[in-house]
């Protein structure tokens, strides 16, 4: 009994060290019996709880950097909008044709907070689980030509010319129409801002065993390794020398929307660099699945 007594005891400590917030301690295991098995449950129970702390933590710590790039951000464009205002307000201004560039400059102005506040926007909604997604089967090949057409002309704009490579053949897969052209667009705006001017983007779109593939191919000023690794981190944005003066930046949230939003099609999204090549490529899978998703059935 003195053995049993001594285990129970070492048990009670145990959860008495845990429970004051030692999450860190772990019961020693009596033996294989009953008592080693709730040992065993305690200590599992201390796993779980530091790993629901530690992610409690890293919510927070979200949340507090997401306050502060997006006030940064906003800021900026709002900073410059009032200065405008302030000028034309006093009508510190020589002549119309500087009235009209300083109505242009801010217009300009609100149309960057407005892209920011959508890109935040679209990225709480993906990142919360409150994206609702409405799958159907549709003709790739289309839609790409579609989005293509309406990028082009802003492409030409910015010294740079589109190629298309791909079948002109029907490519079906099951996916969310607006989602999807959001990523594309995406990774295509992402192109337009970082290639070497004038220049080319190339658009791939490929059917292989078990998925299909669409990439951007353009040239740019090389990174490094460690740079390739956060362009998909929320808030990373490139060094401010390989930005486009005459493209608005965003939020940096770009590439990281596209890469939610590939992997809820259950597809995977990734780059290649070699020196200064760049391909930006979307791997969606090709066979259809029923998933039960807001209640009702629907292909993914």
């Amino acid at each position: 009994m003195r053995h049993i007594v001594r285990q129970v005891r070492t048990l009670a400590d145990g959860l008495m060290a845990i429970a004051k917030g030692d999450l860190n301690y772990r019961v020693p295991l009596p033996g294989q019996d009953e008592l080693g098995e709730v040992a065993q449950n305690i200590n599992y129970m201390a796993e779980q709880l530091q790993s629901m702390m530690k992610r409690e933590r890293q919510i927070e710590t979200s949340k507090m950097e997401l306050i502060t790039h997006v006030s940064h951000d906003l800021r900026t464009p709002l900073t410059s909008i009032i200065g405008y205002l302030n000028l034309l307000k006093n009508d510190d201004y020589h002549d119309l044709d500087e009235h009209k560039r300083y109505i242009h400059n801010a217009f300009n102005k609100t149309q960057q907070m407005k892209k920011l506040i959508d890109d935040l926007f679209e990225y709480t909604r993906l990142t919360s689980g409150d994206a609702n997604l409405t799958f159907r089967k549709i003709d790739l090949n289309s839609l790409l030509e579609q989005i293509i057409i309406e990028f082009e002309p802003i492409a030409q704009e910015h010294s740079l010319t589109v190629k298309k490579d791909w079948e002109q053949q029907p490519l079906f897969a099951h996916v969310d129409v607006e989602k999807l052209v959001r990523a594309i667009d995406n990774l295509l705006m992402n192109a337009l801002k970082f290639s070497l001017k004038p220049g080319e983007i190339t658009v791939r779109l490929a059917e292989h065993d078990h998925f299909i593939v669409f990439a951007v191919e353009n040239w740019g000023s090389p990174v490094t390794k460690e740079q390739e690794k956060l362009l998909f981190e929320r808030f990373y944005k490139a060094e401010p020398s390989r930005r486009d003066r005459d493209v608005p930046s965003g939020a940096g949230l770009g590439l990281s929307i596209a890469n939610y939003i590939v992997e809820l099609h259950g597809g995977r999204i990734g780059l290649k660099h070699v020196n200064g090549h760049f391909t930006f490529f979307i791997e969606l899978p090709k066979t259809a699945q029923i998933t039960k998703y807001n209640g009702s059935d629907e292909f993914i």
